[in-house]
C-alpha cells in the first residue's frame, strides 16, 4: 500500500475527532447504540404506553420513529467512515484511495476528511 507524504495526519485526525464528537451527538439526539452490535445505531422514538395512549400519541410516535430513521442513516455512515478514517491514521494508511490505491487529492480530504476514495473514485459504493 502506498503512504501518502504530504498530508498533515495530525492536523486531519484534530479534524475528524472533532467531526465524530459533533457526530456523536447529532446520533444521540436521534437514536441509541445497538446493545448488541455497538457498530450500529438504532433510531429512538418516545415512550409510549399503548394502553395508556390514545391513537394520535402512537401516530406521534411512530412519525417520530420514521423520522428518526431517515435522519440516523446518512448519520450512521458517516460516523462509521469518521471512525475508519482515524484507524487509518492510527495505521499509518490514511489519505489512501480504497478502489485504486492511489493518494486522495488533499483537496478532497480537506472537504470529507473521511473520504476513502480519490476523486476519480469517488462514485464507487464503499
Amino acid at each position: 500500500m502506498k503512504k501518502q507524504t504530504n498530508i498533515d495526519a495530525g492536523y486531519f485526525k484534530t479534524k475528524l475527532e472533532k467531526e465524530l464528537k459533533t457526530l456523536e451527538a447529532e446520533l444521540r439526539s436521534v437514536g441509541h447504540v445497538n446493545p448488541d452490535n455497538p457498530k450500529d445505531w438504532e433510531p429512538s422514538s418516545g415512550v409510549v404506553d399503548i394502553n395508556a395512549s390514545d391513537l394520535a400519541d402512537i401516530a406521534d410516535n411512530i412519525g417520530s420513529y420514521e423520522s428518526n430513521t431517515a435522519i440516523l442513516k446518512p448519520l450512521e455512515k458517516q460516523y462509521n467512515d469518521v471512525k475508519l478514517a482515524l484507524e487509518k491514521i492510527k495505521k499509518g494508511a490514511y489519505g489512501i484511495c480504497e478502489v485504486g490505491n492511489e493518494p486522495i487529492e488533499k483537496e478532497r480530504l480537506e472537504a470529507n476528511p473521511a473520504a476513502r476514495t480519490c476523486l476519480a473514485h469517488k462514485e464507487h459504493q464503499l
